[in-house]
């Protein structure tokens, strides 16, 4: 049995928001060539513009980059930024606290992983994720 999880609420708002951006901040800088005051806008003020919009949908793209993968030997997520592999043995709980956004693995010596590919958002695939990890490492425990 295999896992692969991803969030969906964050990607549907996500990309269109990115998109929103480029598209807000090119003609943004389309249109500045002066203004009322005196400022005369260059073309590289204009392409400037456009490249905070590029860089403003690449942050919130970052967004959608959580996945978790999990199979019978261990598992391996992948947050924001990084990615790490977990084998069961190290876990020590598979938990969702109360209000929390995102689930979380809990490791010895009180550490704890966020995994933000589950998200309380995503409601019904969150819970067959969290059932599914669970059953996952109830395998290799018994195994």
């Amino acid at each position: 049995m295999t896992v692969e999880v991803r969030p969906r609420k964050v990607r549907k708002v996500a990309i269109p928001l990115a998109v929103l951006f480029v598209v807000v901040f090119a003609v943004v800088g389309t249109l500045l060539t002066n203004s009322p005051t005196g400022v005369i806008f260059s073309v590289s003020d204009q392409i400037a513009m456009a490249m905070i919009g590029v860089l403003l949908a690449a942050g919130v793209m970052l967004l959608t980059r959580p996945r978790l993968r999990a199979d019978a030997e261990g598992l391996e997520v992948r947050n924001i930024i990084g990615t790490h592999r977990y084998s069961w043995p190290l876990v020590q709980a598979v938990s969702f606290p109360d209000g929390s956004a995102w689930a979380r693995l809990e490791l010895p010596e009180d550490e704890y992983v966020p995994i933000m590919a589950i998200q309380a958002a995503d409601g019904e695939q969150a819970i067959k994720a969290m059932r599914d990890l669970r059953e996952l490492r109830r395998q290799a425990q018994d195994a």
